[in-house]
């Protein structure tokens, strides 16, 4: 049987175990795709990390026969339980070997960890990342995760259930919308966009990347508002939206990153990516320099599919069709540069409106992953 002990990360060499853990776990499995390890040493560090100019986290590891089992990290969003008069602790890095009472050791300790730091609750798992491979994967095992989606393994669903965790909010959708099928409905959907752009008199324009900040800044003023109808939402800090879009200025393409306007104000912001996943599921994260040389031969094919992250709208815009003419803009762009496919993930079921549009333009669900919440 053995003995699980749970202890907390204090050195360098047991954090880089703690970091390569899921290489053990998913090292046969096809869809999951490795994360570029330096960046997670970036996140779990004190002094480089963006949550931790807003919170704290402690990072732990399970052990039995002197075997590494299973992590779990507990961290307090100091700001996000301010805004929300809240006391919750957020749980991430939650890797298990498939054994029940790995789990249920692992869990314990995050309960105690957050009673003893006068938390009330356990909420996730993020990764001390609200936005980038968050959740458990419920649904959706038939092909790899797209840009910021995650991957998790088929038991997780049952040992956070069966440990009394229950939805913390709507599941997250991902949708797939096929490009080169369904042509007439995309010809309709044209049709009715360019019906809305001179009745409404709107305006959609590409991102500028000479002032990136600035352009950054225009997606700050729309996000809060676009978002704060869904249970749940944490409010966006100007500087973390700043960190988190940072690197995407060396990967993005202006073409596809778009705003709406109406004389000259920013109303809609509807972004898309190249799924660079399509590359770095080969790239085993960067661990070994030989790893670099992999990455540059496959970062050399065009991607089959394009991530669309967000699509915002302030509500007073809403129902005035300037979605649908933000994504007639997008279909046209990514048909010219030969994307195949588009993903829109993820929304919330809880959304009223993102999954009715999703649906309206052709788009099905293919990947679903929940966020869950302990209350004791």
């Amino acid at each position: 049987m053995g003995i699980i002990t749970v202890s907390r990360v204090t050195s360098k060499r047991e954090l880089r175990k703690f970091l390569t853990f899921p290489w053990k776990i998913y090292k046969n499995d096809s869809l999951w795709i490795p994360p570029i390890l330096a960046d997670r040493f970036k996140t779990v560090d004190p002094e480089r990390g963006v949550f931790f100019q807003r919170g704290t986290a402690e990072f732990f590891s399970a052990w039995k026969n002197d075997k590494m089992v299973g992590t779990i990290c507990t961290a307090i969003d100091y700001k996000a339980n301010e805004s929300a008069n809240k006391n919750e602790c957020v749980f991430g890095f939650f890797e298990c070997v498939n054994d029940q009472q790995v789990a249920v050791a692992l869990f314990d300790h995050a309960v105690k960890w957050a009673k003893a730091h006068g938390l009330t609750s356990l909420y996730g798992p993020f990764n001390l990342d609200y936005e980038d491979g968050y959740g458990i994967l419920i649904e959706g095992r038939d092909r790899p995760p797209v840009l910021m989606c995650g991957h998790t393994t088929d038991y997780y669903q049952g040992f956070v259930e069966n440990y009394g965790f229950k939805p913390g909010r709507g599941d997250n959708l991902s949708y797939a919308r096929d490009l080169r099928s369904e042509v007439n409905s995309l010809e309709k959907m044209h049709i009715f966009a360019e019906r809305v752009r001179k009745r409404k008199n709107f305006n959609v324009r590409c991102a500028d990347f000479s002032r990136w900040k600035e352009e950054v800044d225009c997606v700050f003023e729309l996000i809060n508002p676009s978002l704060q109808h869904l249970n749940g939402h944490v409010p966006w800090q100007r500087e973390a939206l700043h960190e988190l879009m940072a690197p995407f200025v060396k990967i993005a393409d202006p073409d596809l990153i778009l705003f709406a306007e109406l004389d000259g104000k920013p109303i809609g912001f509807f972004p898309a990516l190249p799924n660079f996943n399509e590359a770095l599921i080969h790239v085993n994260g960067l661990r070994y320099p030989w790893d670099y040389l992999t990455a540059w031969w496959h970062t050399r094919k065009h991607p089959k599919s394009a991530a669309i992250k967000s699509v915002l709208v302030l509500p007073e815009y809403w129902g005035s069709g300037v979605a649908i003419l933000m994504f007639s803009e997008m279909a046209k762009a990514l048909l010219a540069k030969g994307y195949e496919w588009a993903d829109l993930s993820l929304t919330s079921a809880d959304n009223p409106r993102t999954p009715a549009l999703a649906e309206r333009i052709g788009a099905k669900i293919y990947k679903r992953y929940r966020v869950y919440r302990l209350t004791f």
